[in-house]
């Protein structure tokens, strides 16, 4: 069994920790740099991306996840993505520049013009149809070289990944669907057999 960290310090991190424990696996909300220690993984979840940067400083984890990020993996997903991406287009915001992206906060606009689609996902070697849910989300407008795209919107890339990172423009907590959470979690697995 893996034990799978959600920053439960802003968002829906209560969704994740359900998701994960529905796979069998063990969540624990991680509110102080000290319950990194007990993390295979981490899930940075969806809220506010400002308000999420000033709360890690404010308890210390700034410094901590990116040291947590050189041996284990984590996953962001909508102001999670934003957090761990190269920069964020149009808007000096700090990030932790854990994945070769460049992304736009609320690129598909406000909280009103939130929405649910059919996305494509490609997590086992074929595309597969998912529902995707976007809540203020942002837009990946740049993959680095090394960067796998393995969701889509159209043409938009909305999941991807580098080495030990995930990110996802979408929600995939708030739908009964867990494939991108198994697939986190194999990619923990495999990040404990190097």
């Amino acid at each position: 069994m893996v034990a799978v960290g959600i920053l439960a310090l802003q968002g829906d991190f209560d969704r994740h920790a359900r998701a994960i424990q529905a796979l069998g696996q063990r969540s624990i909300l991680v509110r102080a740099q000290e319950h990194l220690s007990q993390c295979d993984g981490l899930i940075i979840p969806g809220g506010e991306s400002t308000t999420l940067i000033k709360l890690l400083k404010e308890h210390a984890m700034w410094d901590a996840l990116s040291a947590f990020a050189a041996t284990r993996p984590i996953y962001g997903t909508c102001a999670g993505c934003i957090l761990v991406a190269n920069s964020i287009v149009g808007m000096d915001q700090d990030s932790l520049k854990l994945i070769d992206i460049d992304v736009q906060r609320n690129a598909y606009g406000r909280q009103v013009d939130s929405f649910i689609d059919d996305i494509t996902i490609q997590l086992n070697g074929k595309a597969e149809k998912m529902e995707g849910v976007f809540i203020r989300a942002p837009k990946i407008r740049r993959l680095g070289v090394t960067v796998t795209p393995l969701g889509w919107h159209g043409s938009d890339v909305i999941l991807a990944e580098q080495d030990r990172v995930l990110v996802g423009t979408f929600h995939p907590e708030l739908t009964d669907d867990r494939r991108v959470h198994d697939y986190f979690l194999r990619k923990i697995k495999a990040n404990q057999t190097r």
